[in-house]
């Protein structure tokens, strides 16, 4: 026999902290609320799980709804459960985080969303709930797994210089690395396979590309290789 106990239950939502990078910033997709509580008020994707769903595929369905998001990586935050965090009454939020390439995903709008945008990271708008702390823990998480996984290639293109590759750790980072060392450090590592390709269509001289070599960093790290910077 089974027995249904009569008490008061939290409901469950998730919410998405999606990272890119461009030639100007860190940033993060927000989308706008159409609907109450803080309507027209900027916010993290997100919404409630459904009960035949896992916390992970209620976070990818939400931001394909609401963003036209797909990302590769994505992976569990942290939860946010303070008792007031949402003033439609008890809701416990499951975050994660993604990392995505601006290049391969145009943000389009829906479901409960009236725009979807990108923002800086270090200039975004009031958002609503509690989401200033997701973001915010969100960005610590992501600026301390970059220093010990190669999470970040995950934000440039395929064929990238070393420039880029420095700037985006600088973006994350948010201090200057020294050229010289942060390349000899890369290089030794020996994951960066070298093409005979150089950037296209810049005014100035073009650089070597380089791209990340995926199928390596698995074997070496299965031989107990530390990524670290």
């Amino acid at each position: 026999m089974s027995y249904t106990y009569e008490y008061p239950r939290p409901a469950l939502t998730v919410d998405c902290v999606v990272f890119g990078l461009d030639e100007e910033d860190l940033k993060v997709l927000l989308i706008k609320r159409g609907v109450e509580p803080f309507q027209g008020r900027w916010a993290l994707p997100g919404g409630f799980v459904r009960m035949e769903e896992s916390l992970e595929d209620a976070a990818r369905r939400e931001l394909q709804e609401e963003a036209g998001i797909r990302p590769n990586l994505m992976e569990q935050l942290y939860t946010f459960g303070a008792p007031e965090r949402d003033p439609r009454g008890r809701v416990v939020s499951v975050a994660y985080f993604a990392l995505v390439k601006l290049t391969d995903h145009r943000v389009q709008a829906a479901t409960d969303a009236r725009e979807a945008a990108w923002f800086s990271v270090y200039d975004v708008p009031k958002l609503a709930f509690d989401h200033a702390d997701i973001l915010a823990t969100a960005h610590q998480r992501l600026k301390g797994k970059v220093r010990y996984q190669p999470i970040g290639f995950e934000l440039l293109p395929p064929k990238f210089t070393l420039t880029q590759l420095q700037r985006m750790y600088e973006k994350i980072l948010e201090r200057e690395l020294d050229k010289r060392n942060f390349r000899k450090k890369l290089l030794a590592m020996d994951l960066l396979e070298e093409l005979d390709e150089v950037e296209q269509d810049v005014s100035h001289r073009a650089a070597r590309l380089y791209r990340f070599d995926h199928k390596k960093y698995k074997q070496l790290e299965k031989a107990g290789f530390n990524f670290e910077l």
